[in-house]
């Protein structure tokens, strides 16, 4: 299940500070698009406003047809940021089922179920273990079940992959292909790394620095599903340097 999702002049400021110009945008259900710039340009600020969790100064964000708060209400948004934010008094399999358990009126009927999600990322002999018993690319991978597991047809990730180490964070991001896979979704992603948004991505924004804009749009054509030897094809590192040429000339 996705949706599509559509900003129309959207903009933000904080006071006299812009921080985000005018943005048109359409995303077409389904599609997972990258949001790759400079460290504080407003990517993340972006994402908020789509989620509704930041109020837009300007413009308009619908999400099939609908306001973002909509969405929120009736638990048809997901949101990874880029801390898993577990709690520490609940097991694995508590943590994977904590959205659907939050106003229980608003769940969906229709839904993943956690467990299965859990087996998926590999975690099925840890579903009572406890937050500080494991890694920091499981408690990711519990992070992202827990995302998965309202069914939502948006999903918004804030870098998710940003604290791990190299080789964890190309296992996950393998592994969140694989779950995408499976259960279809919209996705924007927000990362630093021209690799992630290269392997994971339908369409790479590369934004400029604050206030931010959209300053290129890449299509990434390369065919799904995608797995780790993609990595080590020309095809693969040359749109990695198309990618890193934008953010660069965006940066001058």
């Amino acid at each position: 299940m996705s949706v599509d999702v559509t900003l129309h002049g959207v903009a933000k400021s904080f006071g006299s500070l812009p921080v985000v110009q005018p943005i048109d945008l359409d995303v077409a259900p389904g599609t997972f698009v990258s949001l790759v710039g400079p460290s504080g340009c407003g990517k993340s600020t972006l994402l908020r406003l789509v989620a509704g969790l930041e109020q837009v100064s300007a413009g308009t964000v619908t999400i099939g047809g609908a306001s973002p708060a909509e969405l929120r209400a009736h638990k048809r948004l997901a949101v990874v940021p880029q801390q898993p934010g577990l709690l520490p008094w609940r097991t694995v399999a508590e943590n994977a089922r904590l959205l659907l358990e939050v106003n229980r009126r608003h769940s969906p009927t229709r839904h993943p179920d956690p467990a299965e999600l859990l087996d998926e990322v590999g975690l099925t002999e840890f579903l009572d273990a406890y937050p500080h018993e494991l890694s920091g690319g499981m408690r990711q991978r519990v992070a992202l079940v827990r995302g998965f597991s309202l069914g939502a047809p948006l999903v918004l990730m804030d870098e998710p992959f940003a604290a791990l180490d190299e080789i964890t964070r190309a296992e996950m991001r393998e592994l969140l292909a694989r779950m995408l896979d499976r259960h279809p979704a919209t996705v924007l992603f927000v990362t630093h790394s021209m690799a992630e948004a290269a392997y994971l991505s339908d369409r790479v924004l590369v934004m400029s620095p604050r206030p931010t804009a959209v300053v290129a749009d890449v299509a990434i054509g390369f065919p799904r599903p995608r797995r780790d030897a993609l990595e080590d094809t020309p095809e693969f590192a040359a749109v990695c340097a198309e990618l890193r040429h934008h953010l660069h000339g965006a940066m001058r």
